[in-house]
């Protein structure tokens, strides 16, 4: 096992990674930028290195530095966490250039999990539904044309190097594709450093359902259950529960047969997450594979009793799975809200600036992952994200109360949170009655 990691992220889930390893008994390292020299990760870490100034670019995204940093400690491993570098294939070579163990999948896993293009040829030829568009990258708005009109209006272009809701564009009609195809390609080169787009039919009131694996360099593979993701706003998952109030026990099989299938077709290792479209009948359509751990990994925690961390570690040490797919049962359901620093009275708009004052929920079935505290400062360098509030229960309409009542006892004063906007989500009769899809949020606020 390691004695030292290196942990290449901020925030919660660099608070995560360092509880799950002082619970392993190794030694943790933190790096920070400038802009986070104060932060509670830095403060919990046994060691703690500075990597550049407050633009992600110089800091969190400065593969150079990060791995100076490692050396510098003599740390054996990193754990990237999720954002920043955690799907990079690059940074994961480097890891491997310089004798470091990366926790997650190898570079190759991660370069065909992170292309999108190239996974739906890979799936094709498996028989795996993929949904109805383009083959290939497409270069030109008059080859997107082309493929829309064969495959039917509307349509969606997405990212092929990456995902988050960036480079994303839904087209009705071919006016407004050649108008998407320019504006989400230079989204991509910007967030990416990839401007190629890909094209797919756009599927009528979907669920985002994902599928949450763990396979080991031994060739054993499980599944830990589903999440429903379908609560979303600008493709940004913002409630997550497990299991889905729609996925029945035989659609269950065959979602985790078939990640499973995906991963082993890339040789994937560690823990990923294979994400699938549902429609109002069923079907399911592969949509990517994360791989990485997600933001929404407590609720398969809590459902499950598996500590996806430290089994993400245990597995980049050479380990073998200590769980087989017989031991996994789903009991209770679980629930999380992301608590962003946004104002939803404001579009969502950022909401930068220091924290007064902080009541935390308690009691039974609650966990709370964030890295803020009292006069803590929300610069506007970073994601929006600053905790994540999870409840556990019974059933769901259990967890919904319990979410509820612990959303009424949150209270943030000096920045503008989405914790209102939750409570009136979790009153709504038709997300009680677990009748949502992607978009639930856009036919709410209006």
């Amino acid at each position: 096992m390691f004695k030292h990691i290196l942990i290449a992220n901020r925030g919660e889930i660099a608070l995560r990674i360092i509880r799950a390893c002082k619970e392993m008994k190794i030694n943790t390292i933190a790096v920070f930028s400038d802009a986070d020299k104060d932060s509670l990760h830095v403060k919990l870490a046994d060691q703690a290195v500075n990597i550049g100034p407050a633009l992600s670019r110089k800091s969190y995204l400065n593969i150079n530095n990060i791995i100076a940093a490692a050396k510098k400690t003599n740390a054996q491993a990193i754990h990237p966490g999720y954002g920043f570098l955690s799907e990079n294939a690059d940074f994961a070579k480097a890891c491997k250039d310089n004798d470091i163990i990366f926790i997650g999948p190898c570079a190759q896993s991660i370069a065909q999990a992170g292309d999108k293009s190239s996974a739906r040829k890979i799936l094709i030829d498996l028989d795996i539904p993929v949904i109805p568009g383009s083959d290939d990258v497409i270069l030109c708005p008059d080859f997107a044309c082309d493929i829309a009109e064969k495959i039917g209006f509307p349509v969606i272009l997405k990212a092929a190097g990456g995902g988050g809701g960036r480079g994303m564009r839904i087209a009705d009609n071919k006016e407004t594709l050649v108008t998407a195809f320019s504006i989400a390609s230079a989204e991509a080169r910007a967030a990416f450093g990839n401007p190629d787009l890909y094209l797919e039919k756009y599927i009528d009131k979907p669920r985002h359902i994902e599928i949450q694996i763990l396979g080991d360099n031994f060739g054993n593979y499980i599944h830990l259950g589903e999440r429903e993701c379908s609560i979303q706003m600008r493709y940004q998952k913002l409630i997550e529960e497990s299991p889905s109030p729609f996925v029945d026990e035989h659609l269950r099989k065959i979602l985790g047969k078939t990640a499973i299938k995906i991963a082993r077709s890339i040789k994937y290792k560690n823990a990923g997450t294979v994400e699938f479209l549902v429609d109002k009948n069923r079907n399911f359509y592969f949509m990517e594979v994360n791989a990485r751990v997600q933001v929404e990994h407590p609720v398969t925690e809590f459902i499950t009793g598996v500590d996806i961390v430290q089994e993400q570690i245990k597995i980049a040490a050479g380990e073998k799975l200590s769980i087989k797919q017989k031991d996994i049962h789903l009991n209770g359901w679980s629930m999380e809200c992301r608590i962003n620093a946004t104002d939803p009275d404001d579009n969502f708009m950022p909401s930068p600036g220091e924290i007064e004052s902080i009541i935390f929920p308690g009691g039974p079935g609650i966990r709370i992952d964030t890295h803020i505290h009292d006069k803590y400062m929300v610069t506007p360098f970073y994601d929006s994200l600053i905790g994540k509030l999870i409840v556990w229960a019974k059933d769901r309409p259990a967890a919904i109360s319990r979410m509820s009542r612990a959303l009424d006892e949150f209270e943030i004063k000096g920045i503008a949170t989405t914790i209102g906007f939750y409570k009136k989500i979790f009153e709504d009769e038709l997300f009680q009655k677990g009748d949502i899809d992607t978009h639930f949020l856009e036919r709410y606020k209006t």
